[in-house]
C-alpha cells in the first residue's frame, strides 16, 4: 500500500513556566492508504498530540509531517489561498459540533471547506442519512444523544473528503453499547469509502479492532504489533 502520512523525528515541546515538557520526543510514524492503526497508551503518552499533529492542529517543534508526500505546513498555506485543504477529517473525543447550528449545518459547513461535492453520497444529506440520522437534520447538539453527536462529528469530518480520518478516543463519553455501534459504523463507512484510519484509545478491546497497533509512552513510539 502507498504511504499516505508520515512523520519524521516529530517533536512537540509545550513550556510550563520555565520548564519545558516534550509531548512528542522523535517520533517516526507512517500511515498508508486504506491502513488501520490504534494508538495506545496511557493519558499523557502522546497519542492525542500525534494525532493533532497529523490533523495539522498542532505544528510541531521540531521534525516533518507530509500527507501525499507533501509538507502539511505547505498544505494548509494552499487552504488558507481557497483551494482545498489536506485531506484529513478529525472527529474529537467529545462530538465538538458548533453548539448554534443544526446538525446539518456542522455538516454543511465542513462540506463548504472542502469544495465542491463530486460524489453525492458526501453531500451533507446524504451523509446525515447514512449515518442513521436524516430525521435530526433540523436538531441542534443540545437535543441530539451522545451517541448522535458522535455520529454527527463523523458525518462532518467524511464531509470533508478525507483521505485519512484521525479518531481521538471517539468512545471515551459514551456507554460501552453505544460506543461498540459507533465503532461499528466507522468500520463500515472505511469499508465503503476507503480512507486511512487512525484512532487514539486506552482501551485494549478498541485497539483489539484494528490492524495495526502502535503503543506510545513518554511520547515516543514504544511498541508496534500486527493484530
Amino acid at each position: 500500500m502507498t504511504e499516505l502520512a508520515k512523520c519524521h523525528d516529530v517533536v512537540v515541546e509545550y513550556r510550563q513556566g520555565d520548564a519545558s515538557v516534550r509531548a512528542l520526543d522523535g517520533v517516526d510514524f507512517a500511515v498508508r492508504a486504506g491502513e488501520r492503526v490504534a494508538l495506545r497508551g496511557r493519558s499523557g503518552s502522546g497519542k492525542t498530540t500525534l494525532l493533532h499533529v497529523l490533523g495539522g492542529l498542532v505544528r510541531p517543534t521540531s521534525g516533518s509531517v507530509e500527507i501525499e508526500g507533501e509538507e502539511l505546513a505547505a498544505m494548509d498555506a494552499t487552504a488558507q489561498e481557497g483551494r482545498r485543504p489536506p485531506p484529513v477529517g478529525y472527529v474529537f473525543q467529545g462530538s465538538n459540533l458548533l453548539p448554534t447550528f443544526t446538525a446539518y449545518e456542522n455538516v454543511a459547513f465542513a462540506a463548504r471547506r472542502a469544495g465542491a461535492v463530486l460524489d453525492r453520497r458526501l453531500a451533507p444529506d446524504a451523509l446525515l442519512q447514512l449515518v442513521g440520522l436524516g430525521d435530526k437534520a433540523d436538531h441542534l447538539p443540545d437535543e441530539l444523544s451522545g451517541g448522535e453527536a458522535q455520529r454527527v462529528a463523523i458525518a462532518r469530518a467524511l464531509a470533508q473528503r478525507p483521505a485519512l480520518l484521525l479518531c481521538d478516543e471517539p468512545t471515551g463519553q459514551l456507554d460501552t453499547d453505544t460506543g461498540a455501534r459507533v465503532l461499528d459504523l466507522v468500520d463500515a463507512l472505511q469499508s465503503e469509502f476507503g480512507f486511512a484510519l487512525v484512532t487514539a484509545t486506552h482501551d485494549h478491546d478498541v485497539a483489539q479492532r484494528f490492524g495495526r497497533v502502535v503503543e506510545l509512552e513518554d511520547g515516543r513510539l514504544a511498541a508496534e504489533d500486527a493484530v
